[in-house]
């Protein structure tokens, strides 16, 4: 796939951040529709007024992705009334820090992993039968984490959200490939902290900084047009990945926790204000 021009794309947190900036490249690409999912309701019809002048046509639904009547719900009505999308960009998430103790059952835990975990599961498994029917080039792109790859103090929650993300994303790229469905290609988006809101007070480890959204929109459209299984950034996370598998625990502990930070990344983190 070359680009979205022509294509129906729907894009979940699509109402600010990086869900935004998804929906501005495929509005800039030409997509013939971009549905926008969000639940903040103000924001999305602040967003959609805004960008409706640039030539696309936009379809706002207001879905709290926690939940999974509200999701069949809204992906009965996309299929109805716009069709099954051919780009599917699950970017929506949360993030939570704090010792996992302290960390409310039903606020924290439950909340995390419907949202960052279950929810792309609910939302691909409404239409990835639409788009193997189809029978035309069709993308799905999970927004995961490094946190996925890397245990850290703070996260327990949100990194386990994230591992069973990965986890889940890469195993339906590979199904649909033994199924032999390979117009339909999976790709893993698994940034480090990225400059927004949602990790205010985040610190990037060493060699690790804190990516612009636009760099990080950039490259994982890229990946996810050419149907790249797994993109990992920035190039520093690929070399945690692999020093950590190939040192004992207790020497990783030293060597990411200590000498590269990781384990002190998120100790000023503050997040976005009422998240």
């Amino acid at each position: 796939m070359q680009t979205v021009a022509g294509k129906v794309v729907l894009v979940t947190g699509a109402a600010m951040g990086m869900g935004r900036l998804y929906v501005e490249r495929a509005i800039s690409e030409g997509a013939s529709s971009v549905i926008l999912w969000d639940i903040n309701e103000i924001q999305l019809a602040a967003t959609v007024s805004e960008l409706a002048p640039r030539g696309v046509s936009l379809h706002p639904f207001m879905v709290d992705v926690s939940q999974r009547e509200q999701i069949q719900d809204a992906a009965a009505r996309v299929i109805a009334q716009v069709g099954t999308p051919e780009v599917l960009i699950n970017n929506a998430g949360v993030v939570r820090s704090a010792w996992f103790w302290d960390q409310d059952a039903e606020r924290d835990i439950d909340f995390t992993m419907a949202i960052n975990a279950l929810a792309p599961m609910h939302i691909t498994r409404e239409f990835l039968p639409g788009m193997i029917a189809s029978g035309r080039e069709c993308r799905i792109l999970n927004i995961a984490s490094a946190a996925g790859t890397l245990s850290n103090p703070k996260m327990a929650v949100y990194a386990g959200s994230k591992w069973a993300l990965i986890g889940w994303s890469d195993s339906v790229r590979l199904e649909l490939v033994k199924a032999g469905h390979e117009r339909v290609k999976v790709t893993t988006f698994a940034p480090s902290y990225i400059r927004t809101g949602m990790f205010e007070g985040a610190r990037g480890p060493v060699l690790t900084p804190l990516m612009e959204p636009d760099f990080a929109v950039k490259k994982a459209w890229k990946a996810m047009l050419r149907g790249t299984p797994m993109l990992l950034l920035p190039w520093s996370v690929n070399l945690s990945k692999v020093v950590r598998g190939l040192l004992p625990t207790r020497a990783w502990d030293v060597v990411g926790g200590k000498w590269f930070g990781v384990y002190k990344s998120m100790d000023e983190f503050t997040g976005r204000p009422g998240a």
